[in-house]
């Protein structure tokens, strides 16, 4: 249930409704200030809330009940764009747009250091890079784990640029505590004990779309770390499984607006998996853009046809100069900053 109050009402008056309300049923009452109007977001079982009761209140403009099964990331609740902050200085979301990029796979130091500083000098504001790899084949590269976050850790400090990498298991927890933003890959959209315990922690948490899941069962598991206290989600939209065939999955691009318009958090897109084809990098990176996403991620790797995973939809960094040089325009046109 959403119940706005009307302009002018006191902390007092809404500490006193909310009192009120807590009597009526067991819910949890969150509060959005906003510039002109306050908004409690009533989140637990309101059957037992007379609507037309609350709706008599002095201090009551209007209440609405919410059918969606989410609540936290429900645009109903939190009518404002949601806006995370990244280690401290950089923001994904609002005007601002971001673009993360880096290798698929952490393979060296040499590596990983160089696409840093080319990536960097090209724009993009966070490093992305795999160290722990769920593989298709258990005799595919899994990646560098441990060695694989301090190399990582050891191209932040060369470069400034916060680190992107994905999580697969509860146990690594305690792995990235250095950690700028802990990604959730597809295969564990739905891993529900893992988005529990990273609902209890202080970090962004990128959450890519499974490659068979709806749109409400994504924004159900972001809803599993915001139910936890964190909410500093970031929804990534990388392609979805369909009969189509020439590409390694099929981007989902409608899925963009829609995700703006029903939730309020920021919303990125993974051309490079979506695709897994490096020429439609650009024209689904400019399609994101103008659909409304608020960033990008992009797999960039310093020689791809050596590259121990998905080297085939990797950009070389001269490939991502020129993909940046399309982004800056794009964003541009589209009234925001890079």
């Amino acid at each position: 249930m959403v119940v706005i109050l009307k302009q002018g009402v006191t902390k007092t008056q809404i500490e006193e409704f909310t009192n009120w309300i807590q009597q009526q049923a067991e819910v949890q009452v969150s509060a959005v200030y906003g510039a002109q109007t306050t908004i409690l977001g009533l989140v637990g079982d309101t059957s037992a809330i007379d609507i037309d009761l609350v709706s008599s209140k002095d201090v009551v403009e209007t209440v609405k009940r919410v059918q969606e099964p989410y609540k936290n990331a429900n645009r109903k609740f939190h009518p404002d764009d949601t806006v995370v902050t990244v280690a401290g200085d950089r923001t994904i979301g609002g005007t601002q747009f971001s673009v993360i990029a880096g290798p698929c796979s952490v393979e060296s130091e040499e590596q990983i250091i160089e696409v840093a500083r080319r990536v960097k000098a090209a724009g993009a504001t966070a490093l992305r890079g795999g160290a722990f790899k769920p593989r298709t084949s258990p005799y595919s590269f899994q990646g560098l784990k441990a060695e694989g976050l301090d190399l990582l850790r050891r191209a932040r400090q060369v470069t400034g640029l916060p680190i992107v990498t994905e999580i697969m298991s509860l146990a690594h927890l305690d792995l990235f505590a250095d950690v700028d933003v802990i990604q959730v890959g597809a295969r564990n959209m739905q891993n529900f004990e893992l988005l529990k315990e990273l609902g209890h922690c202080d970090k962004p948490i990128l959450l890519k779309r499974g490659l068979a899941n709806t749109i409400e069962e994504l924004l159900m598991s972001a809803e599993y770390i915001m139910a936890g206290g964190n909410h500093n989600v970031i929804l990534c939209e990388r392609g979805i499984r369909t009969f189509e065939s020439y590409t390694r999955n099929t981007l989902d691009i409608s899925a963009v607006p829609i995700l703006k318009r029903v939730s309020h958090l920021p919303v990125v897109v993974d051309p490079s998996h979506a695709t897994g084809i490096t020429w439609l990098v650009e024209p689904l990176s400019k399609a994101a853009i103008v659909a409304g996403a608020d960033g990008l991620i992009i797999e960039v790797h310093n020689d791809p046809s050596h590259a121990l995973s998905d080297g085939a939809q990797s950009l070389t960094p001269d490939q991502f100069d020129g993909v940046m040089g399309e982004i800056g325009r794009t964003v541009d046109f589209c009234g925001k900053t890079l």
